[in-house]
């Protein structure tokens, strides 16, 4: 009976590692209050809107993040190069916005 409840407790340890691990990378965990994520969210979804009103054929391949101080990174794929200068241009232009970090790749088979 020891060894079954052991065994078991064991198991869900195991089972609970990879949860621990993945809440401790949370990208999101520099918030300090809601506000603070609120306003982030608004900053990313100003620039994805805009980004698929220009019609971009890379948008969906484009992943964008801003961070408590509006700083954002843009990563992903792209057609061309012109899609990821186009991409930093209108993330550059969104209010809230003190910095960009452009890392989208040209990838052409998209």
């Amino acid at each position: 009976m020891k060894t079954k409840l052991l065994i078991t407790s064991m198991f869900a340890a195991c089972m609970a590692l990879p949860m621990a691990g993945h809440a401790a990378d949370d990208r999101d965990s520099d918030r300090s209050s809601p506000k603070v994520w609120v306003k982030d969210s608004v900053i990313t979804t100003k620039i994805k809107s805009e980004l698929a009103a220009k019609k971009l054929s890379s948008v969906v391949h484009i992943k964008v993040d801003t961070d408590a101080n509006g700083a954002v990174l843009l990563s992903g794929n792209a057609k061309t190069m012109g899609e990821i200068t186009q991409a930093e241009t209108i993330a550059r232009g969104v209010s809230g916005v003190t910095s960009v970090d452009n890392q989208i790749k040209v990838k052409a088979d998209l």
